[in-house]
């Protein structure tokens, strides 16, 4: 049986805010309200300070929000807007129902509020109606803990990994030349489902030929033809939490040497990182891992992004792993390792799985399948 752990999370919040002079926090992304409260609907805001934790929605979530939030926040379902900005409503016009909230608290002096997330009409429209209550921006503070996974956490995402390695498996035998990239992405989608993926975590990539040598290519009608780069970027999600895998495959016939030289010198970059990543390393260090490898093979120019990012309750999240990132990698991170080359004209090859990383090192969450695999 997983833990609950959303009263030691919102523990650690109350006490990261008295570091900051705070005394509470308006919460209003949603990762960070499931996070703290388990809430998982669309529309809610959460304030947390040391006399209670409130979570407000509206009446589409009355049941399901008494029922996840039990024991944790309290619930209150507002009929009218959040933040006082509804339609023809000017900033500062009526208090929003968080702003009522707070001013209904007398002890309540400075409050912080995400501003990554909040509008800049919202942010306008809050403490327009108190002259007591200091509204203050805060950025990432409950992201910040989120970078650390838990043991629940890290099963999540582990599950999310197999079910996505399933899936791939299942359509494996019918990927061939003919079919289209929209095809082949329809049947691994499905898989994912019926497999217990809750939901696709960000739109399949199926990327064939030249198109697979941009990293971020949608997913179109363009017919396989036989000798192709298949590129498939996917993911799952399970208990809300997110898996990531990259695979590239030869389709119609074997790899030529120009395809295997390509592949080995992903595959090894990717290898190395995964033997070396650890805790405490900055995130410009661990990319540098891989970045070498693939460096000292020639492709050097042609690795055109960060080694990784953070998986969690959303596809990206903290710590990146990336040559702009002098943080170090939080012991209990769980990371993507995606390194690759992409050669415009010709075609391009990433292998991306997903890894718990300790002061140990790193531990593989998906398969790590990369052998080399021709679709003949």
């Amino acid at each position: 049986m997983r833990v609950d752990c959303r009263q030691s999370r919102l523990d650690r919040l109350l006490e990261a805010l008295a570091g900051r002079g705070l005394d509470a926090l308006v919460v209003s992304h949603p990762a960070n309200v499931r996070y703290l409260t388990g809430f998982t609907g669309s529309s809610a805001v959460v304030v947390v300070a040391h006399s209670a934790v409130s979570l407000f929605t509206d009446s589409r979530y009355d049941v399901q929000a008494e029922a996840e939030v039990a024991g944790v926040a309290g619930v209150e379902i507002v009929s009218g807007d959040l933040w006082g900005v509804g339609p023809g409503v000017g900033a500062g016009a009526g208090a929003g129902a968080v702003e009522k909230a707070v001013d209904a608290a007398p002890a309540l002096r400075r409050v912080g509020f995400e501003a990554h997330d909040v509008s800049a009409r919202a942010a306008a429209a809050l403490g327009g109606h108190s002259a007591r209550v200091e509204f203050v921006p805060t950025n990432e503070v409950v992201e910040a803990f989120r970078a650390v996974k838990d043991a629940g956490e890290v099963a999540a995402i582990g599950a999310a990994a197999r079910v996505a390695s399933e899936a791939l498996d299942a359509i494996l035998p019918i990927i061939r030349p003919g079919l289209r990239e929209l095809d082949v992405a329809a049947a691994l989608e499905r898989e994912l489902r019926v497999r217990g993926s809750e939901w696709h975590p960000f739109p399949t990539i199926a990327a064939s030929g030249p198109r697979s040598a941009m990293p971020h290519a949608g997913t179109t009608e363009r017919t396989i033809e036989a000798g192709d780069w298949l590129l498939l970027d996917f993911g799952a999600q399970v208990e809300g939490y997110c898996a990531d895998v990259t695979r590239t495959f030869v389709v119609g016939r074997r790899a030529d040497e120009r395809q295997r030289e390509v592949y080995e010198a992903v595959r090894e970059a990717q290898a190395r990182a995964i033997s070396q990543i650890r805790a405490g390393m900055t995130g410009r260090e661990a990319d540098e891992k891989a970045r070498s490898v693939i460096g000292a093979r020639g492709f050097g120019d042609a690795f055109r992004h960060s080694l990784g990012h953070g998986l969690g309750l959303e596809v990206h999240e903290a710590p990146r792993v990336s040559r702009t990132n002098e943080d170090p990698l939080p012991d209990g991170c769980v990371v993507t390792v995606e390194p690759g080359v992409y050669l415009p004209g010709w075609g391009g090859v990433r292998i991306e799985d997903d890894v718990h990383v300790t002061a140990g090192g790193a531990e593989l969450l998906s398969d790590g399948g990369t052998e080399l695999i021709e679709l003949v």
